[in-house]
């Protein structure tokens, strides 16, 4: 019998832990601070509205949705961005006058963001309506720097695949074996880091990069370990082809962390690779037992 999913990370001291389970809104001046929602954008009008609705829709409702079109070509895409910058002022739209990948859109956004708190959403992917205001509540009983959450893996058509299950607590040393935080999931905090993080100029695992950063200073993670966000796995995306993504893991090595190329290729090899396939071992395991008793319980997550 797998265990159950826990809300609970270690490290909350004992007589903290009764208000990670609270489910009304925020008290005190947490409830306050801005959240700086970061979404980039290029065309995928079909999945996008979908995204935007569902920040829109957070509990928390004390958030500013940042996105940066990244040069669309798509007329759909670009009348659903207009219609809501008009329905809600929280949406703020700006584009670009060329395409210049997602690291650059969303350091653009994070540039004009204002919050405190910065969090992410892709524009296929999407969060369940208490998604901040959980992970808000545990950042503030941790005082953590950083925060993220499992999450259920589904298809273009909505069909749920399964799910990745955050680890409790994550450290520096672990992260740098291989990325274990969903870009969709992460929040920061600017006050308790001091500053603004950018994700480095990389075509993928830019998110990867920028969590190194950050928790190169932090030093620790903790995750809400619930599945609160949605993963889009879309066919020919930018992070659909794991083959491709090597030269990119081994270029975060090199620039991020800034290792030699030597070191770089064994920490890939010796490191990165073992553990990332237990992560698929494990990934594949917690996706059965998720999968079957979703289909057991007959109800949507």
């Amino acid at each position: 019998m797998h265990p159950p999913i826990a809300d609970t990370p270690q490290g909350v001291p004992t007589e903290h832990r009764h208000l990670l389970q609270k489910t009304s809104p925020l008290e005190g001046h947490l409830s306050g601070e801005l959240v700086s929602v970061i979404m980039p954008t290029y065309n995928g009008a079909s999945l996008m509205e979908s995204s935007i609705r569902s920040v829109l829709s957070q509990s928390y409702h004390h958030l500013e949705l940042l996105i940066t079109d990244d040069h669309s070509t798509s007329q759909q895409t670009l009348a659903i961005l207009h219609r809501y910058e008009r329905l809600d002022e929280r949406v703020k739209v700006e584009y670009l006058a060329e395409n210049s990948g997602p690291a650059f859109a969303r350091n653009h956004a994070i540039r004009r963001a204002r919050g405190r708190y910065i969090a992410f959403c892709d524009s296929d992917d999407q969060w369940k309506p208490d998604k901040l205001e959980r992970q808000l509540r545990m950042m503030s009983v941790c005082q953590c720097a950083l925060s993220f959450s499992s999450y259920i893996v589904r298809g273009e058509d909505n069909t749920v695949k399964g799910i990745v299950r955050a680890p409790h607590r994550l450290t520096y040393s672990q992260l740098k074996r291989d990325n274990k935080i969903g870009c969709s999931t992460a929040i920061y905090d600017t006050r308790l880091l001091g500053s603004k993080y950018f994700m480095p100029q990389l075509q993928k695992r830019q998110d990867w990069g920028l969590f190194l950063s950050i928790m190169e200073q932090c030093n620790v993670a903790y995750a809400v370990e619930s599945p609160l966000s949605y993963y889009t796995v879309r066919r020919g995306s930018v992070s659909s082809s794991k083959c491709s993504l090597v030269k990119y893991n081994v270029a975060v090595y090199r620039q991020v962390l800034h290792f030699s190329p030597a070191k770089s290729w064994l920490y890939f090899l010796g490191i990165f690779m073992p553990t990332h396939l237990l992560k698929v071992v494990r990934k594949r395991y917690d996706s059965f037992f998720f999968l079957r008793h979703r289909h057991g319980h007959q109800h949507p997550e």
